[in-house]
């Protein structure tokens, strides 16, 4: 069957052409997309008078059915008709016969292949932030079961002060919370229709674009139609997104991988979410977190990728922008599949209260409050320090930890140390004593935890309500 578009061609593509430019592999994905966005075009053709409307409800017919063998895995996509768009009207017009070519009246591939990216980014995003939540509800609920247990906090990861694990989770909590108010807000500049843009001036057909956005639940539509046909830039900043979430990810999988190792042992995976050596049989690997630790990189090249195919394009469309699929797909499907293994995986996550607290009596991560209790004394701070550290030293070289030490032992440093100094120096005072707003705190991490509890409700009612508008 000769091209679509073959009427201007005396010769038939290159093979080797024909696979090297068509985009069918890929772009497939868009297939339920590329029909509803054809459903609401004729829809509009026929409401403004440009098909008639029998020939409307005989290609809406048609379409449908193509739907339902897309959905069922029947139609069998060709190289040979290039993209999603060429393949579904060769289908409809197998199905229906030659009025299936009246479809394209009115619009381009290039602003159709825009629109079905839109509508296929906005309901991926609203399904990832569905899982952020579910990731941070996870991590609430562990906060929540750990607000007794306390854990060495670190910087240049040396032990530096004591903090509450449950502190610990709830840092992470914030990050995926801005992770999802971030892909959030994106929705707004992914809801905008290009359909009516054409190849980029426009139509000449006395089109509705109004009309077709709120058959397809789009808020607005692009001003521009040269915009409309050649921007990605939503597409760039949900891979910005998603390489930031990915980050966060790739942070708190380093901390489990390191927290389930023998060295730590501050936790232990479940077994559902490991696996085993071939060789070693006593191994238990944190494949998981390390995976998604490693499939960071793919996302940040998605996205420097598309990046660097859109940096000197010219208006408007340019075959180049073919390239904008491939790693939008593999991003939804790296993230996607990352975070509906992580908030399980957290949920069955066994924390060693045990192990935690023994790693806090035996450090010097209590010294700085060691020098706070001597400012309270009156002693300045940087002459607090100094004998803070002295103190220290002396315990290594002694082999003690600070709540070895005898008081005579810190009277030789210091004549302000009294008898309290070893209440203040307990973990628990320690921890208690920020008692500061995001502090780690017990009644400030219960506050924390309370806030986030009401915010995640809050944030819950935004995906219930973008659920419906979703196609």
């Amino acid at each position: 069957m000769s091209k679509l578009w073959g009427g201007r061609f005396t010769k038939g593509t290159n093979k080797l052409v024909e696979e090297y430019t068509a985009s069918i592999g890929f772009d497939k994905a868009l297939a339920e997309e590329d029909v509803q966005g054809s459903l609401a075009h004729v829809t509009m053709l026929g409401k403004c008078g440009i098909l008639p409307q029998d020939d409307v409800e005989t290609i809406k017919a048609g379409l449908n059915k193509v739907l339902e063998k897309v959905r069922a895995g029947e139609v069998v996509f060709s190289v040979a008709d290039e993209d999603i768009h060429m393949n579904i009207e060769k289908q409809l017009i197998e199905e229906i016969g030659p009025v299936g070519g009246k479809l394209h009246t009115g619009r381009s591939r290039n602003d159709q292949v825009a629109t079905d990216m839109h509508l296929y980014l906005r309901g991926r995003v609203v399904e990832l932030v569905s899982l952020l939540h579910e990731l941070q509800e996870a991590l609430i609920v562990q906060a929540k079961d750990n607000l007794d247990t306390i854990i060495p906090g670190y910087t240049h990861l040396q032990r530096a002060q004591p903090i509450l694990f449950a502190h610990h989770l709830l840092a992470y909590v914030s990050m995926f919370r801005r992770d999802a108010e971030r892909l959030s807000d994106s929705y707004k500049r992914i809801n905008v229709l290009p359909l009516g843009a054409g190849a980029l001036a426009g139509t000449t057909f006395p089109i509705d674009r109004h009309f077709v956005a709120e058959q397809l639940g789009f808020d607005s539509v692009y001003e521009n139609s040269l915009d409309a046909v050649s921007d990605r830039d939503f597409i760039v900043e949900f891979l910005a997104n998603a390489a930031l979430i990915m980050t966060h990810l790739s942070r708190l999988s380093e901390e489990l991988v390191l927290w389930s190792s023998t060295e730590f042992s501050f936790v232990e995976l479940d077994d559902a979410f490991c696996t085993g050596s071939s060789i070693m049989p006593q191994k238990k690997n944190p494949d998981v977190p390390e995976l998604v630790r490693g499939k960071t990189g793919r996302v940040y090249g998605n996205l420097i990728g598309l990046l660097t195919v859109l940096k000197s394009l010219p208006l408007a469309y340019n075959k180049d922008m073919q390239e904008d699929k491939e790693g939008m797909f593999d991003t939804v499907a790296t993230l996607t599949g990352a975070l509906q293994l992580y908030a399980p995986m957290i949920s069955t996550m066994k924390v060693n209260k045990g192990r935690m607290r023994e790693a806090v009596n035996t450090d010097f991560s209590n010294a700085t409050d060691i020098a706070d209790f001597l400012v309270g004394k009156g002693l300045p701070f940087r002459q607090a320090h100094e004998v803070i550290g002295k103190t220290v030293l002396y315990c290594i070289n002694e082999g003690k930890f600070l709540l070895d030490l005898t008081l005579e032992e810190f009277k030789q440093f210091s004549p302000l140390f009294d008898e309290n100094i070893y209440a203040v120096l307990q973990p628990e005072a320690v921890v208690n004593a920020r008692n500061v707003y995001g502090g780690t705190a017990t009644v400030q991490v219960e506050a924390a935890i309370e806030r986030a509890e009401v915010a995640l409700l809050e944030a819950n009612k935004w995906v219930t309500s973008h659920v419906g508008a979703v196609l």
